[in-house]
């Protein structure tokens, strides 16, 4: 079977990649129904946030199983594999790391055991993470004081919050995550689950989306309503900042473990989100869409066509031309099967660059004034290898549009953006940009043009990789970024375990199959 290799379908230069997503997240409670397909499904519907690795953890009522391994939902998983995963409870994770590396042992959910002697009777906790801790080095500090050295081989932020719970063996998982979530610093939408009952946690910045769904007989939460849509699920609510639910046989209840200060990731509506999402009452596709328009009355310019960089740029493509009445048409060409190549490209091919991914259409392109509407510029590489092709293929003017302002800042929320000296925009300015992209000319978006679209108040989103105001304190002695945990293993002296906590590895170990843990 094809091993994950860590790049994500939008990498139009598998070399150079552009922003990349935190992970997907699914939870269901729903007795008498196929609860391991059921999550597929959502994880599949999610796959855009995730494509590193993959996995599901499903209860019967009496233990936990979790069968995780890196690749694509698809790879992950088979028929024989989910018909194995029997219970009433779910939970399921499309990983791309943000803390911890790409390797199986930072594949989700988590799973961590009590000790079997204690007041729970040896209750097993599985969990899965989106978005990125700050005070990940504190907390690895915290559990190696409890004596749970293994779990930092882990190297990832989830491990540490999935010990944390089970370090209280004397309070139920509810009582402990009531404790435990107010000590978490930066962003989280968790679900986890235990033997009888789903639980769901969102920060109270709320930074990462997390929603409510009902089925007939149960609930579902997922990272978008678009997974909820693919289950049947009909859509209740917000998971609230602050908040934490729990569902098993005596129904939903939910709790506050902190008080509310919303702040929206703005980039979910720019680029992260499915556009068949739906973000506080807002259809993403529409407010890409009205990004587009305020494009067009920021920037405009005459052209004979507009034309999006698929399919990130379709929709505020669509309103540019809208607006402005310039006519809307496609130029470039995906090829949707090079998302994920195993094979690493020749020196001849990587050389052609982003032509695995794109390619124009000659005829469309040739002697037309182009408007080319892309999602953002990061390092700047796509957009100057696109002006260069679609000039080799006969554009007379190419016009660079963005619906997003620069990119100056990194995030530590939930987004792997490149570091803050290799983001374009730190080092230039607008026309050096667009001297350095080729392009005829350049516009984006203002970020008070992006707010608008958003239909949200300012106060309520965190737009800090545009205007660098992080809403979270970051620490202040630095200890953050990707591989923060991989320094604290080494100088603990940690060794690397293929086992969670007290799980056994059942079935093969990285390199072969997914690997099946049980308490």
């Amino acid at each position: 079977m094809p091993r994950g290799d860590g790049r994500l379908s939008h990498e139009l230069d598998p070399q150079r990649p552009g922003p990349q997503d935190k992970c997907g997240v699914f939870g269901v409670w729903a007795p008498g129904e196929e609860v391991a397909k059921m999550t597929y499904y959502g994880l599949y519907a999610l796959q855009h946030r995730g494509q590193e690795a993959a996995g599901i953890a499903v209860s019967d009522g009496s233990g936990v199983v979790v069968y995780k391994d890196l690749g694509l939902v698809s790879q992950v998983f088979d028929e024989p594999t989910l018909a194995s995963l029997r219970g009433h409870i779910a939970i399921g994770h499309a990983r791309y790391s943000t803390t911890g590396g790409s390797t199986w042992e930072n594949a989700q959910p988590t799973l961590r055991s009590t000790s079997p002697g204690d007041d729970r009777g040896g209750t097993t906790i599985a969990l899965a993470h989106n978005g990125n801790l700050v005070n990940t080095a504190e907390l690895a500090r915290r559990v190696a004081e409890l004596g749970d050295r293994d779990v930092i081989s882990s190297t990832n932020d989830t491990a540490l919050v999935t010990a944390l719970l089970a370090a209280r063996p004397d309070l139920s998982v509810e009582a402990a995550a009531l404790e435990v979530l107010p000590t978490l610093r930066g962003a989280f939408s968790f679900v986890f689950m235990d033997e009888d009952t789903l639980y769901a946690a969102r920060d109270v910045n709320g930074v990462r989306p997390l929603v409510l769904g009902r089925l007939e007989r149960g609930w579902v939460v997922a990272s978008e309503t678009a997974a909820l849509d693919i289950v049947g699920a009909s859509v209740v609510r917000e998971i609230e900042p602050g908040e934490l639910i729990a569902i098993d046989e005596h129904g939903l209840r939910s709790s506050r473990f902190g008080t509310p200060d919303p702040k929206g990731c703005l980039f979910e509506y720019v680029y992260l989100a499915r556009p068949d999402t739906t973000i506080v009452g807002r259809n993403v596709h529409a407010a890409r869409v009205a990004i587009g328009r305020t494009l067009a009355k920021e920037h405009p310019v005459e052209a004979d066509m507009v034309i999006p960089v698929p399919e990130s740029g379709t929709p505020a493509a669509i309103g540019y031309a809208t607006e402005s009445g310039i006519p809307f048409g496609h130029g470039l060409i995906k090829n949707a099967y090079v998302g994920r190549t195993f094979i690493q490209p020749s020196q001849t091919i990587r050389q052609l660059g982003i032509r695995l991914k794109l390619n124009p259409l000659r005829d469309n392109v040739r002697g037309k004034r182009l408007i080319v509407v892309d999602d953002s510029i990061v390092r700047g590489n796509t957009q100057r290898a696109i002006v260069r092709m679609l000039r080799e293929a006969g554009a007379i003017e190419v016009h660079v549009r963005i619906s997003s302002p620069p990119v100056k800042w990194p995030c530590f929320y939930g987004i792997d953006f490149a570091t803050r000296a290799e983001l374009l925009a730190n080092g230039l300015d607008l026309e050096g940009i667009r001297r350095s992209i080729g392009a005829d000319s350049l516009g984006y978006v203002s970020l008070g043009g992006l707010v608008a679209a958003t239909e949200q108040p300012a106060s309520r989103l965190c737009s800090a990789c545009f205007d660098g105001e992080y809403p979270i304190e970051l620490p202040a002695d630095n200890v953050i970024g990707k591989h923060v945990l991989e320094g604290v293993a080494r100088a603990a002296g940690a060794t690397p375990t293929t086992t969670d906590g007290g799980s056994v590895s059942f079935a093969a170990s990285p390199g072969g199959a997914g690997a099946l843990l049980r308490p």
